[in-house]
């Protein structure tokens, strides 16, 4: 099993500290957060000897998020995710991922989403990069996607040489996941409070509601061999809830090391 861990998981701490942090756990990638880096990120990369996985641009939506700053409006950015594709090709990352954003009322989504996918595509290809799409749990229809299912994310990429960024949280039911383990570039993996307080509230694995056993057995025996990133949310008042157990609130090392030993608890389970 490939572990990783994206750096969302400690969003308080700093890039270099995620290094060895997540490298003192037993990590061996880490999910690079653009929002994070700076002008020696790539080299500290490097020397750490860990491996950039999914990585996530500073504005991850074609369409606007309600909950996360960046331009109004899509073109501006797509632009701006040509742009982070192209930066974060330097990490020589599994894959770059992004959302479509919610719908808003707007008729014309899929369309904008659509030919935005098929620009940021242009701008992976051309920067040897793999792109990937991740859909959403229906329940973060307003705020994140309105893509929920593998086949409707393959039918809005349309062909292109896009793949899908597969999160446990999102899409725990994996009963029809076989025909589809070769459109995966990479793996998120969180468990599920029941119930879930708010859109920035999971759980290590093994400390939720969710068979993830069920999920990995299906991914392994659908022949999927890439990275396993635990991607956690747990608002610390960051996106308006304090939770008094915020996994944000525990120091990096500690927290990665929880990560790293749950996800390869969950795996032996299996």
């Amino acid at each position: 099993m490939r572990i990783g861990i994206c750096e969302f998981t400690t969003l308080t701490a700093s890039f270099d500290h995620d290094l060895a942090a997540y490298r003192a756990a037993g990590a061996e990638g880490i999910g690079v957060c653009e929002m994070k880096l700076g002008p020696d990120s790539a080299k500290a990369l490097r020397a750490s000897g860990l491996t950039a996985t999914a990585c996530v641009p500073a504005v991850p939506s074609i369409l606007p998020l309600p909950l996360m700053e960046g331009p109004h409006e899509p073109e501006a950015r797509v632009e701006a995710l040509c742009a982070s594709v192209r930066r974060l090709a330097e990490l020589d990352p599994a894959c770059v991922i992004f959302l479509t954003g919610p719908e808003d009322g707007r008729e014309d989504a899929r369309e904008i989403v659509r030919e935005g996918i098929w620009a940021i595509a242009d701008a992976a290809e051309a920067a040897g990069v793999r792109l990937a799409l991740e859909p959403v749990h229906p329940t973060q229809a307003e705020n994140f996607s309105f893509v929920h299912t593998i086949p409707d994310a393959l039918d809005l990429i349309g062909g292109r040489d896009v793949g899908i960024l597969f999160d446990t949280w999102h899409m725990p039911d994996v009963e029809d996941i076989g025909p589809y383990i070769g459109h995966i570039a990479s793996v998120h993996v969180a468990d599920r409070r029941e119930p879930t307080r708010s859109d920035f509230d999971r759980v290590l694995p093994g400390d939720g509601v969710l068979e993830l056993g069920t999920v990995l057995c299906a991914l392994e025996a659908g022949g999927y061999e890439g990275w396993y990133d635990v991607e956690i949310f747990s608002d610390n008042g960051t996106f308006g809830d304090a939770f008094d157990d915020s996994l944000w609130d525990v120091e990096a090392g500690e927290l990665a090391r929880r990560a790293v030993e749950s996800l390869e608890r969950a795996w032996e389970a299996r």
